[in-house]
Parts: C-alpha cells; structure tokens; sequence
C-alpha cells in the first residue's frame, strides 16, 4: 500500500510540474526558441556558402596553369592574354575573399548586418549570371549560385541588429 501512495505521489508531482511548465512557457519563450532557430540556420547557410566558395577558388586557381599554357599556344594579342590571366585570377580572388567574409560572419554574428549580407551574396548571384550569360551551363556558375543563394538565405535568416 505505501508503494502505490508514492507511487501516486510521483505522479501527482510530475502533473504538477508539467503544468507549471507549461504555464510558465509564454508566447514570448517559442519566439525566442524560433530566433535562436533562425539565427544558427543562417549561421550554418553562410558556413556552407563560405565552404562552397572556398573549394570553388581553390578549383578555379588550380585551373590557371593550364589556362597560361592555352594562352601561350592561342594567336590571342599579348594584352589581351595578360588580361584573361588577371581575370582568372580576380574570379578566384573573389570567391576567397567572400568565402572568408562569410566564414567570419558566421562564427562572429556581429561583424556583419542583414543588409550587407545580402549584398555581398548578391556578387556572387552576379557571378553565377554572368557566367550563365557568356559562358552557359558550366559549374563554376553553379557553385556560385549554390554559395550565393544560401548566403541569401542565411542573410534573411540574419537577426535584426540590436540598438542600444
């Protein structure tokens, strides 16, 4: 018989306690569960993107030589060369220096706001349109669609800066 009244105990403790839990976990607590959601959702949208451009400029500079020796072989002006040379390696250039930025970004929140998110992801879309544009379906307008569409994304997810 005492088994079955502690037994009634722990149970009539346990309702006690779920609905205390219950009724102290307000509208207010889900909003702020959902923003901390959101937030390392866009966290890990821009890690994927910086991850993405990162192997993206490491394909495309181990690309170079061969595109220096094509040059070399092609009848293309000498100006016109050295320019396809800068080109190749501005693109790479690019996709680093987005790549740190939103690597940086995604392990310090602070450093960037929504606005400027979503404007440096913008470069790489660009990127991936005009190389869709001159170039057509090639994989390096793929990987900076892919980068630039989840750092979209992780910017939309970005919290609104707090004023002080």
């Amino acid at each position: 018989m005492q088994n079955s009244k502690c037994l009634a105990d722990q149970v009539k403790a346990a309702v006690e306690f779920s609905c205390l839990f219950l009724d102290n976990f307000r509208v207010n607590d889900f909003i702020t569960l959902f923003a901390i959601t959101m937030k390392l959702l866009g966290r890990i949208l821009l890690a994927s993107s910086a991850i993405v451009l990162a192997i993206g400029a490491w394909i495309h500079t181990a690309g170079f030589d061969r595109m220096s020796a094509g040059v070399a072989k092609s009848d293309l002006n000498p100006f016109l060369g050295r320019g396809l040379k800068v080109l190749w390696l501005q693109d790479s250039t690019i996709a680093i220096v987005l790549a740190i930025v939103f690597a940086v970004v995604a392990i310090r929140p602070a450093a960037a706001s929504k606005p400027v998110i979503v404007l440096l992801a913008l470069v790489a879309v660009m990127t991936a349109a005009l190389t869709y544009y001159f170039i057509g379906n090639f994989f390096g307008g793929h990987i900076f669609l892919v980068a630039g569409i989840a750092a979209i994304l992780g910017g939309f997810l970005w919290p609104e800066a707090t004023k002080p």
